[in-house]
């Protein structure tokens, strides 16, 4: 009796040691890459940029700042601004989102989200949204949002958030998200205040590529404001990157 139960006992430690000196399993790093520029086109450098969204041919930004916030349409071949508006009540514009005959956009701190009518560029509405407001995308059914820390929230069409999801990247939290652009069912997110941009699986939060802009203004040409903020899909793999009170923005392809 006691022999066998010695073995059992010395099968259980020699499990226990397996078990616990085994490996942690590590994700893999995700493949960075680095884009191909195409063109510079320049760039209102008094434009705190806060989103940038092409719907067809026509190209929108946000700008924020209390006071300053406006509501643009630019040139994309010039950089020339159309159209623009000032945000009501002074609020801090964030991200915005083509959707329709309409264009939403978030605030930073103000706890609304605005509906603009995209011919007239007046508001529809202001609608209540708990948090920080940062990025902004349509995937097509439904709103992504980020608020700067390391989750995606997801709102239905009537503005109403139905859920989020965690970011991660490498197995560890991606803070810092910001811009967004909704393209064939990922997002891509400017990673603040890095000179990066992650792109999401929505359905996992995983983070499965990674786009170095650093090269297309180096950041010892900047002040500590001027960070990259802006992507906006134009078509396939060819996007335009900007950043806050850059004098250009660039269009780029991402392989």
């Amino acid at each position: 009796m006691w022999r066998v139960a010695s073995r059992s006992v010395l099968t259980s430690l020699v499990l226990t040691a397996t078990v616990i000196c085994a490996p942690v399993a590590r994700a893999e790093p995700v493949p960075v890459i680095v884009p191909t520029v195409l063109a510079a086109v320049p760039h209102d450098p008094g434009a705190y940029s806060e989103g940038l969204e092409f719907d067809g041919p026509d190209l929108y930004e946000a700008t924020g700042e209390v006071g300053k916030s406006e509501l643009r349409q630019v040139d994309p071949q010039t950089g020339a601004v159309i159209r623009s508006v000032p945000l009501p009540n002074d609020y801090f514009g964030e991200g915005i989102a083509v959707v329709g005959e309409s264009i939403w956009q978030l605030t930073y701190r103000d706890g609304v989200a605005i509906e603009w009518d995209k011919v007239s560029f007046t508001p529809r509405r202001e609608v209540p949204v708990a948090g920080q407001g940062w990025g902004l995308c349509h995937d097509g059914g439904r709103f992504v949002a980020s608020d700067g820390g390391d989750r995606l929230r997801f709102f239905d069409p009537s503005f109403t958030e139905t859920g989020s999801i965690r970011v991660t990247r490498d197995g560890q939290p991606q803070a810092g998200l910001n811009e967004l652009a909704c393209v064939d069912g990922q997002v891509w997110a400017a990673a603040w205040p890095d000179d990066t941009f992650v792109r999401i699986d929505p359905g996992t939060g995983v983070v499965n590529l990674v786009a170095d802009v650093s090269g297309l203004w180096p950041a010892a040409q900047r002040n500590p404001r001027q960070v990259v903020s802006g992507i906006a899909h134009i078509a396939g793999s060819e996007y335009l990157i900007s950043g806050k009170e850059w004098p250009r923005s660039y269009r780029v392809m991402l392989p």
